[in-house]
């Protein structure tokens, strides 16, 4: 009887604690992750810097699991309209509200505070606090009011890298400019594929998507192409800038131009289909433009 006791509280024991790191949206933390590292080793990171990226991946990555947390907090009674998200956590009752507000302020602002000890650079610590704010605050809402949504959700969404390079370097330069277009202008086909595939679930929700107003497709596809075109030169700015070379140029053109091709695809035949095909297009996209990012930049400063 004390053995099947013990196992019981086991179980609910791994079962909560799997909810609560559901809460931190995971996957969007390891993307966050590896942004930030980019960023930091496009800097220029080297030797003691090395311990300066750690610390701000490790306090950003915190943040963006405490932004994720209250983003749950915040959309509990619109995600249990869709049949996606109505067995998320909060809106199945597994958790309660309050203690997932509480663990996602603990998060977001014990991030911000690890930030603070840890790195020298202040800015990196308010750049994380002004994502976690303008995701949770201002974008959350707003996909609730206008399809204008995405665009602003993109400039929180775009932040990782920039913090990265501030944590080394101190400074918004050009290339942090460079590094934020490029996943700025990434995530909004990535998201218009998302949408598009849970366009009535949304509706339902209430939330104001593009692909809710726009049963044929023609503005949800223009988008797509347009800006998974437009990814292309945005990619290309590192090398104008000189922090990236030829091995860059030539990946950077291949992944492009396979991302915008998926876009085309959806483009001729508006599926469901052809838009996990370019969620899925994007999903390999973005780890590998920033694993050349970092390789090349490696590459060339070995040849030096």
């Amino acid at each position: 009887m004390k053995e099947s006791m013990s196992l019981i509280i086991d179980t609910g024991s791994r079962s909560r604690a799997l909810d609560f790191l559901d809460l931190t949206k995971p996957r969007i933390a390891v993307m966050v992750l590896f942004s930030v590292a980019s960023g930091g080793a496009l800097a220029g990171a080297r030797g003691a810097d090395l311990w300066i990226v750690l610390h701000t991946v490790i306090g950003t990555t915190l943040v963006a699991a405490g932004a994720g947390v209250l983003n749950h907090f915040w959309e509990r009674k619109t995600d249990k309209l869709m049949e996606r998200t109505a067995n998320r956590p909060l809106p199945s009752g597994r958790l309660q509200p309050m203690e997932s507000l509480i663990f996602g302020l603990t998060l977001g602002l014990g991030g911000t505070s690890y930030l603070l000890a840890t790195v020298a650079h202040q800015l990196t610590a308010w750049l994380a606090l002004f994502t976690l704010v303008s995701y949770v605050f201002i974008y959350t809402p707003l996909k609730q009011i206008t399809t204008w949504n995405t665009l602003i959700g993109a400039v929180p969404g775009a932040m990782p890298p920039v913090i990265g390079w501030v944590g080394v370097q101190g400074t918004i330069g050009p290339e942090a400019i460079a590094l934020f277009m490029i996943l700025f202008t990434w995530q909004i086909p990535h998201f218009l594929a998302i949408a598009w595939m849970y366009r009535e679930q949304y509706a339902q929700g209430g939330h104001k998507m593009l692909s809710s107003f726009d049963p044929g497709g023609n503005m949800t596809s223009l988008q797509m192409r347009s800006y998974a075109l437009g990814l292309i030169p945005v990619s290309l700015t590192p090398i104008l800038l000189q922090v990236a070379g030829p091995l860059f140029l030539c990946g950077a053109l291949v992944l492009g131009f396979y991302f915008l091709g998926k876009t085309l695809e959806f483009n001729r035949e508006r599926s469901l289909t052809r838009a996990r095909k370019v969620l899925r297009a994007s999903l390999v996209y973005l780890p590998s433009i920033w694993a050349l990012l970092v390789a090349d930049h490696f590459l060339r400063g070995l040849l030096r």
